[in-house]
């Protein structure tokens, strides 16, 4: 795509050359206004004071243009150059787009009816640490002369052919890890089978580690799978309407049998009205994520609080799950929704934990154009919280 800009440019050049206009003009003609608009690439406009006096929105979204000034160091040097020496410059560009999710209430030295009217009416200090999610954007920047005073800057967002390379990459490279312990399994069995004379219970113990370690192979490609399903853009339509208490229903109902095996109950409370648009599989398993987190993480005996209200300026669904357990280190916070992340705070439930469970929950956030958060704090327990837009009327 940047290599077909080459002819583009050069008519563009010639035109703005030919036209007959004041050299200290800061307006584009409408032809290049209007080229501008149908090109497949975010387009920025600087005039020789360095403002932006037209962006395309992905350009604010992206992370380049911010309050009409370029807000990315390289692109406003590449600006400066071709200005001031003419020619044409490309590059790559990494940039970062924060994701804010409304706070999630906190948990932990709360009763349990505290805690889920603490969620509902959704209070919670301000000093108290708030991880987001946030997402990288890979870029390729052009930026080229359109007159003595202006300069376009076009921008190509790579970011989805270079997430799903990452993904298959760390499928095959984790893939390739986890076939190797069925493998060594097999071979141990094998071993024992052909020495003979060999007790029923060494044969049941390798057979034991042989089905956990395909058990473990097959969780983690179902996963992977739904984490590259969860790419795909979610587009509201009349047919991809839910009601939120659907999916959060199902999955509480799912995991109360799980959770009792250890004492552990799950109180469940939220408004019947809300709707979303989205795709309601992967709704359900994002929450699932969580859910499961929660048991895998609280205490035995404790109470887990799963919450689904609207924000406060009735424009989101925030589901919040809250648990008991023992928390997650701010150090930590940041990293905990990268893919194949194993924080510190491990336990005997979670030995046999992937490491993409919250990962899921992030993209499928992003790809509803909504947000991931947590709170947490060491001994006192987490809450994440899905943060999902309304359904328009």
């Amino acid at each position: 795509m940047v290599e077909s800009l080459g002819s583009w440019w050069r008519s563009l050049t010639h035109r703005n050359d030919d036209d007959e206009h004041d050299a200290d003009a800061d307006t584009l003609d409408d032809a290049t206004n209007a080229l501008l608009s149908v090109l497949p690439l975010a387009s920025i406009v600087i005039d020789e004071h360095d403002e932006v006096i037209r962006a395309h929105p992905s350009a604010y979204s992206l992370g380049v243009v911010r309050d009409d000034v370029i807000i990315e160091d390289s692109v406003l040097q590449a600006v400066r150059e071709v200005r001031s020496f003419g020619g044409k410059k490309q590059f790559d560009l990494t940039t970062t787009t924060a994701y804010v999710a409304q706070r999630a209430p906190k948990a932990g030295r709360l009763s349990t009816r505290q805690a889920a009217k603490q969620a509902l009416i959704g209070q919670q200090s301000a000093s108290k640490p708030t991880a987001t999610v946030s997402r990288p954007n890979w870029l390729k920047v052009i930026v080229g002369k359109l007159s003595d005073n202006l300069v376009v800057v076009l921008i190509s967002d790579v970011s989805e052919s270079v997430r799903f390379s990452q993904i298959r990459d760390s499928f095959i490279t984790n893939v390739s890890e986890q076939l190797l312990k069925p493998t060594q399994s097999l071979e141990q069995l094998a071993d024992i089978v052909e020495q003979g004379g060999t007790s029923q219970r060494d044969v049941e113990r390798d057979a034991m580690q042989l089905r956990q370690s395909c058990s473990r192979l097959e969780h983690m490609i179902s996963d992977l799978l739904l984490l590259i399903k969860a790419q795909e853009p979610i587009l509201p339509t009349a047919d991809n309407r839910i009601n939120v208490m659907g999916p959060v229903r199902a999955v509480v109902d799912s995991h109360r049998e799980v959770a009792a095996q250890r004492n552990i109950t799950i109180d469940m409370k939220g408004d019947e009205s809300l709707e979303i648009n989205g795709d309601a599989e992967q709704i359900q398993a994002a929450l699932a994520k969580l859910v499961e987190n929660a048991i895998t993480y609280s205490k035995d005996g404790s109470t887990i609080n799963v919450v689904a209200k609207a924000n406060e300026e009735g424009t989101e669904a925030v589901i919040s799950v809250l648990d008991r357990g023992a928390g997650i280190a701010v150090g930590e916070q940041g990293r905990i929704f990268e893919r194949f992340y194993r924080g510190n705070n491990q336990n005997d439930h979670s030995g046999d934990g992937i490491g993409l469970g919250l990962a899921i929950v992030k993209h499928v956030a992003l790809t509803h154009h909504g947000s991931a958060s947590v709170w947490s704090s060491p001994g006192q327990g987490s809450t994440f919280a899905l943060v999902l837009p309304l359904a328009g009327e």
